[in-house]
């Protein structure tokens, strides 16, 4: 295949997500570490009562397995998966409000949490691990994850071990109706990449000691791997296009690429190299989930920023994106907000953001003051229940504070209640009185 022709089949991908405005939905993904209540310690995949073990249970419960490692289970709303140390993650099915994903989220963790609860063990919605070293954690037996181990080990950034042992965070999805709509909305999203990552901050401890500085799962990505995470320059370009986006696709290492057989360890071959006329469809839908970068694009674009995060500050984020991408106008006057920046302004705000947080100073202003004037423009676009979690955001950032300086507080006093209060088995517990 020629080149044009490989670029061709990427955008064509991309295309195909393309969406009426009054089929826009939003997705939904969060991931959670399993540890012991009592140590706080990383529970394994392996041996008794391990993550690993866990998984047998969710037949039981109506979850269907659906691929043929026995790590992935869905039942037609959610689909469950486990992250490369452990990590539990519950991906909804998109839903037009953030209504609609609390009561898949509520119904599915009143199901999940008691099998972790039995054992002693707490399902914890932080961004980096609260107590265990990644030294101190197995990789799950998952080829990929091999693979991805080893990559990285020899072409991967300072960090790479540790974004895939220790941390855990949410991403939210939105849809796009044609390729003017998704240039203005990755742009957007990309440019919002700083307030994200600072706004949703939940990340105090980095292996095992209190961490200093700010933003630390932004930090983690920055120094994963230059191919392919933090903010894609040409997002920023005013010729942002689908073709730039599936060029940048094209010329990425693939680390592995599935076969037959299942998975082969590739290295540095990109898809440009590896692209046939008979693996196409696979090898693009692979290549385009082997990215990382803060905005990811599929057939649809996943922000990737926030931490894990308590309820309800989870849906407090899936509120506050719904309001800026899902309606035009509103989408307009938050994009006019933010139309000059370009990529260098928003490397400096990022880096100057893991130092300052929420006061970092994008022209002249603090970031908190920047999201409470797209929480004022978004609010008539939402539902009541809606602007109900909008409400425990701004008056959070009125505080001038994050999740991490919630969980901090406690944590001062008791870690273990700590890292309870920021458990779905907490948010369980309070909603069942």
């Amino acid at each position: 295949m020629e080149r044009l022709e490989k670029i061709q089949k990427i955008v064509d991908f991309i295309k195909a997500g393309e969406k009426d405005e009054k089929n826009f939905r939003l997705g939904f993904e969060i991931e959670h570490f399993v540890v012991n209540k009592d140590t706080l310690e990383s529970k394994s995949f392996y041996g008794h009562d391990g993550v690993g073990e866990i998984l047998e249970d969710l037949a039981s419960l109506g979850y269907k397995k659906a691929d043929e490692t026995g790590m992935a289970f869905s039942d037609g709303s959610v689909d469950i998966s486990i992250e490369p140390a452990g990590q539990f993650e519950l991906a909804l099915r998109a839903k037009a409000s953030v209504g609609e994903l609390f009561e898949v989220y509520k119904t599915h963790m009143e199901r999940l949490v008691p099998i972790f609860e039995r054992r002693g063990l707490l399902l914890v919605a932080l961004g980096y691990h609260p107590k265990s070293k990644i030294d101190e954690i197995k990789i799950i037996p998952k080829t990929r994850y091999d693979f991805m181990y080893k990559y990285f080990e020899k072409y991967g950034g300072e960090f790479a071990h540790n974004m895939m042992k220790g941390t855990s965070s949410m991403q939210l999805a939105v849809d796009f109706k044609n390729e003017e709509d998704f240039k203005k909305k990755y742009f957007l999203a990309s440019a919002l990449s700083p307030f994200l990552y600072s706004v949703f901050d939940n990340s105090l401890i980095f292996e095992g000691e209190i961490y200093i500085d700010r933003n630390l799962r932004q930090t983690i990505w920055e120094y994963t791997d230059r191919d392919r995470t933090g903010l894609y320059d040409f997002a920023f370009d005013s010729d942002l296009s689908y073709k730039k986006y599936a060029e940048k696709i094209l010329d990425t290492p693939m680390i592995f690429m599935p076969t037959p057989d299942g998975e082969t360890y590739i290295g540095r071959k990109t898809l440009d190299e590896l692209m046939t006329e008979e693996n196409t469809d696979e090898m693009v839908n692979h290549a385009l989930s082997i990215v990382f970068p803060d905005v990811r694009v599929k057939s649809y674009i996943e922000i990737r920023m926030p931490d894990n995060i308590p309820y309800p500050y989870n849906m407090a984020a899936a509120a506050l994106i719904k309001g800026i991408f899902f309606d035009d106008q509103t989408l307009d006057k938050v994009y006019e907000l933010f139309s000059d920046m370009t990529y260098d302004q928003a490397q400096k705000l990022k880096s100057n953001a893991t130092r300052m947080g929420i006061f970092a100073l994008y022209e002249n202003v603090e970031i908190f003051q920047h999201v409470l004037d797209i929480i004022d423009i978004i609010r008539p676009v939402l539902e009541e229940n809606e602007n109900k979690y909008l409400d425990e955001l701004e008056s959070m950032l009125d505080f001038g504070i994050v999740p991490r300086d919630i969980f901090a507080k406690i944590y001062k006093e008791n870690p273990k209640r700590a890292v309870y209060e920021f458990s779905v088995n907490r948010f369980v517990e309070a909603i069942n009185g």
